[in-house]
């Protein structure tokens, strides 16, 4: 249903409910998530994402498929991250937590930092050196976070983290926290309230493999409570470099483009099989190749300006196109805004850039073919 008419349906903003009678996932699914009255929600609003018919993409898939593009690029540190982050954060928060500490290849650390310096806590990230994208290590370093970069990649960062939380009173809020994914879990809630069903495939860009994990446990929690007659099949997609689900074995030296996705030993190896299994749904690897050609289809057919790891779900819903039932409903998820890698979309795009140009009306006339 549409996003006035949730609210509504919610309680908030009565007749004249508008955005700004979002208050942030926690609160908009209270009764869905394991918080108390005695909460201290933290949130930057986060949620209430749109759901982007992709006409382009639709055209090419044929068969009066009908293609849509769940943007949480949106969110207010610009990924899905914010979604797991306000419940970790508030959960912490309520234990008494003083601090909180992430391995990251970028969009963690920038959501982590952002809550955690929202209620008033200290946060510790550490990242691959050299293997984070500017953007994020922007906002990481400008929300207040204490970003520690190693000399190695994501999963031993990970192992590291994972290690200081066992032995040190300090909380870890990577996906391996079982709060960040009740709150990624509400996306699937968002797609159903604005498809009033869900979808029949949800393509989806895979990594640590929280985030499909999610989607799964919310689509099935409002299928058992009747707000939606379907399960999707959960497509997910790995960077051909960085594929341990599809190759079934860890990869040690994760490589692809997409670094929100570069990880080769994923926390939610079982969970997501498990997924696959249950949704009769599949993996597939799609090359760097594939996922910058989707990124750049999306920016300039769809309008739509994702971070390259977000694309991998297009690339691989148009690899995997002659699938695609007659008819069907398709949901592709684009995890993260465009602006978190500005470097990509500069040395990857189709787009002519003219310099040099004298400051004369007729010189820049002629350029535009007048």
């Amino acid at each position: 249903m549409p996003l006035i008419q949730t609210l509504r349906q919610l309680g908030l903003g009565g007749a004249r409910a508008t955005m700004q009678d979002w208050p942030g996932l926690i609160e908009a699914y209270r009764r869905w998530l394991p918080v108390s009255q005695s909460t201290p929600v933290i949130s930057l609003r986060e949620g209430a994402t749109p759901l982007i018919p992709a006409p382009v993409i639709s055209e090419r898939i044929g068969k009066g498929v009908r293609v849509y593009l769940k943007y949480d690029g949106l969110n207010p540190t610009g990924s899905f991250k914010d979604r797991g982050m306000t419940m970790a954060i508030s959960k912490a928060k309520e234990a008494g937590s003083e601090a909180v500490i992430c391995a990251s290849t970028g969009n963690t650390s920038a959501a982590a930092a952002a809550y955690a310096r929202r209620g008033g806590m200290r946060a510790f990230v550490l990242i691959p050196d050299g293997y984070v994208a500017q953007g994020k290590l922007a906002q990481a370093l400008l929300y207040g976070a204490e970003v520690i970069a190693i000399k190695g990649n994501f999963d031993r960062a990970l192992a590291i983290v994972r290690d200081v939380a066992d032995r040190y009173p300090i909380t870890l809020v990577n996906s391996v926290n079982p709060y960040r994914l009740q709150g990624q879990k509400t996306a699937a809630f968002e797609v159903v309230d604005a498809l009033s069903d869900a979808p029949d495939w949800l393509c989806i860009p895979v990594g640590n493999a929280g985030n499909i994990t999610a989607y799964w446990m919310g689509f099935n929690e409002y299928r058992q409570a009747g707000h939606c007659r379907k399960l999707p099949r959960m497509m997910g997609f790995q960077a051909a470099g960085s594929a341990p689900l599809v190759l079934g074995h860890t990869v040690e030296q994760p490589d692809t483009i997409a670094t929100a996705i570069r990880i080769g030993n994923p926390v939610n190896r079982d969970n997501a099989l498990k997924v696959e299994r249950e949704s009769n749904g599949g993996f597939m690897a799609v090359t760097d190749a594939e996922i910058i050609d989707a990124y750049k289809l999306l920016g300039s057919q769809e309008g739509v300006f994702c971070e390259p790891a977000s694309a991998a779900s297009v690339a691989g819903l148009l690899k995997r196109r002659d699938e695609v039932p007659a008819g069907a409903t398709v949901v592709c998820v684009l995890t993260g805004n465009g602006l978190k890698d500005p470097a990509t979309a500069i040395e990857h795009n189709d787009s002519k850039f003219h310099t040099g140009l004298e400051a004369d009306t007729d010189a820049v006339a002629a350029v535009m073919g007048f």
